[in-house]
């Protein structure tokens, strides 16, 4: 053991001091306590919000480095510094941000800015981070935009240099990157700059180039464009985009022969899908009746989309001959696509037929092999109602429950829950149990809390954006409530296993707005007030300033004559359609009003609603039916009938999910 004197161990002591007292300081820069980094990052946000970026910045830098909030806040620093044009400050931030952080889902944006504003003082490294965001990051749309940038870096490399030559092998190289941006992203943001600059560097464009051009500028709605690019495409494979811009641009005739030169000469060169679309543009511009148009137009169609064409031509027949064409159809094209659709509609056929027998064989063959189509839900209740005019207690009760179980949301479950319970009317309740939009899934990611308890709504979007459900809690919180119903319909249905009622997700697809209104003018006229709350669902997805071709406004979609003459019947005064307790005041009185007339039946209501009381007033006179579920099927008008199973199903899904006994 070595002896130390005494000033050695003084030496040693205050050398440990001092170690410590360094240490102590290095810690208390590095450690905050978890309400105090929350409590800045707040400040920080609120100030970047605000347009306060320097503020911002500074705040945004006092995250601690052992927070899980510094990647973000190092990318926030970026954004700031950029905001106030600090170009050095934000690559800086950036590149911070990914060399220390490079598993972090904000780290293939952060490279991917950087890389855009380097591009013009070191293209070679802005070349090098697009190699790697397309290599690491391939499914994002940050590689594919990566692939412009690259086509972009090629064509500075040899055109700002003067008297440099653009090889050959580089000037392919470029149009290839732009090439492969079209094909992934004809609509993307950056197409028109792909194209603006891949037409600067050649003028020996393929015809198939053109179109891909064509296509894309399509899509954009830069028609003039369009027509200039197609005339250098083949004709044979731009025929059906050429009769499109042509409709488009009002030159309707010219459309209807270029589509009927392109089905005599053409049809072989294009795909299944482009031959629907011209199909779909004839039926449009066509003035011949649609059956014979669709007979017309199974002559001409050969090989690609035949099946569609006859298909088309069944869904234009009535009745037995209906039936008939659908059986033939199913039985040529068996693996079709459209087979499901026909298998349905031999269903329906056979049922309204009373070939009980034959209708259940067609059932279970349909259930045997679409479960997960559309119709499945459709087929197995009527299935149901086969069994239980038969009596067979045990399979209709089995199959009611199937169709609540496994088709939860559907028209279908609500109408398998009245059979289920014996219900003659169509309402269940009258009251529901409003409850408030919240994150979709549990919050079990620490930092995703934290974003949510700060309410950055941007930074969750981009890291969580692809999911469905967060974009739409997202909208809604930045109270964008129509589309962000949608984005969460499109997310509900793309789920082949539905979550149960209780999931928070339903709640995105069908949130309560204005209830309060809506109960107090439904209570007032006697009117359901989830029912009334459907209605606006569907009319407006509680927009307040809807606005319809037709001219209906508000949430409730109201004509203007249609609101005039209700005022004046119930000596409502003055009102404003584009305000919501005034369009919902309206809109249950006129409901009230045409409810009474139908002998206050909700379904004719409903259908009266849409497709007007002297039409539905008709088909209960004209049509043979046995009941509401045979009436609803039975309506001649697709949008209506259509219009009837969204209201109810919203009705139904509303008092699902707010049930007010929970």
């Amino acid at each position: 053991m070595i002896n130390m004197n005494n000033r050695e161990k003084i030496i040693a002591g205050v050398s440990l001091a001092v170690l410590f007292f360094a240490g102590g300081i290095l810690f208390s820069k590095l450690y905050q306590t978890p309400l105090r980094t929350v409590e800045i990052y707040k400040e920080a946000l609120a100030d970047y919000k605000s347009g306060d970026y320097s503020n911002s910045y500074y705040l945004f830098s006092r995250i601690s480095a052992m927070s899980d909030l510094k990647p973000i806040a190092l990318y926030r620093q970026a954004e700031c510094a950029k905001a106030i044009d600090d170009n050095e400050s934000a690559i800086r931030k950036y590149k911070a941000l990914f060399n220390h952080y490079g598993k972090n889902p904000l780290s293939p944006k952060a490279k991917y800015q950087a890389a855009q504003m380097i591009m013009d003082e070191n293209p070679k490294l802005a070349r090098k981070y697009f190699e790697q965001i397309m290599q690491h990051y391939p499914t994002t749309d940050y590689a594919i935009a990566s692939e412009y940038f690259l086509g972009l870096l090629m064509i500075k490399r040899y055109t700002q240099e003067e008297g440099a030559i653009f090889p050959l092998s580089a000037k392919q190289d470029a149009e290839n990157y732009f090439r492969h941006y079209l094909e992934k992203a004809p609509d993307g943001r950056l197409a028109p700059n792909v194209i603006e600059n891949w037409l600067s560097i050649d003028k020996t464009i393929s015809p198939d180039d053109y179109l891909l051009m064509a296509e894309s500028l399509y899509q954009k709605g830069e028609y003039p464009k369009v027509k200039e690019l197609i005339e250098h495409s083949n004709i044979n494979e731009s025929w059906v985009l050429k009769a499109k811009i042509l409709n488009v641009t009002g030159r309707k005739q010219e459309a209807l022969s270029m589509l009927q030169e392109g089905f005599a000469k053409y049809q072989d060169y294009v795909s299944e899908e482009k031959l629907i679309e011209a199909m779909n543009l004839y039926f449009q511009l066509s003035g011949m009746p649609p059956y014979e148009l669709a007979d017309l137009l199974c002559s001409m169609v050969k090989t690609k989309a035949h099946d569609y064409a006859e298909m088309k031509k069944c869904d234009y027949q009535k009745g037995y001959e209906k039936t008939k064409c659908f059986k033939n159809f199913y039985a040529e094209y068996p693996d079709s696509k459209y087979a499901p659709k026909a298998l349905s509609e031999i269903f329906m056929g056979t049922y309204e037929l009373k070939d009980y027998d034959a209708a259940q064989k067609v059932a279970r063959d349909y259930l045997d092999r679409y479960r997960s189509e559309e119709d499945a839900p459709m087929i197995m209740f009527w299935l149901g109602k086969i069994f239980e005019r038969e009596r067979n207690y045990s399979a209709y009760m089995g199959l009611y429950k199937g169709v609540i179980t496994t088709y939860p949301d559907t028209y279908y479950a609500y109408r398998a829950y009245l059979r289920l319970n014996h219900q003659q009317h169509s309402i269940i309740t009258n009251r529901i149990k409003p409850m408030p939009v919240e994150y979709p899934y549990p919050l079990k990611n620490p930092v995703i809390k934290k974003l949510v308890q700060l309410e950055d709504y941007e930074i969750i979007d981009e890291i969580l954006g692809n999911d469905g459900f967060v974009k739409s809690w997202i909208l809604y919180k930045q109270e964008d409530y129509p589309h962000s119903m949608l984005v969460a319909r499109n997310a509900m249905d793309k789920l082949d296993v539905k979550p149960d009622k209780y999931d928070l997700r339903w709640r995105l697809v069908y949130p309560v707005h204005y209830y309060e209104e809506i109960e107090d003018y439904a209570d007032i006229t006697g009117n359901n007030p989830p029912l009334m709350l459907s209605i606006a669902r569907e009319e407006s997805y509680f927009n307040p300033e809807a606005a319809s071709f037709a001219g209906a406004k508000g949430l409730m979609q109201l004509m203007p004559s249609t609101a005039e003459e209700i005022a004046r019947i119930k000596h409502l005064g003055n009102y404003d359609l584009f305000n919501a307790e005034s369009n919902i005041k309206l809109g249950n009185y006129y409901y009230a009003y045409i409810k009474g007339m139908l002998s206050g039946h909700d379904i004719s209501a409903v259908a009266s609603y849409n497709g007007g009381i002297g039409s539905v007033t008709r088909w209960k006179q004209s049509l043979m039916y046995d009941d509401t579920d045979s009436f609803v099927e039975q309506i001649p008008y697709e949008e209506t009938k259509t219009y009837v199973k969204k209201v109810f199903r919203s009705y139904w899904n509303y008092i699902r999910i707010y049930n007010v006994n929970e």
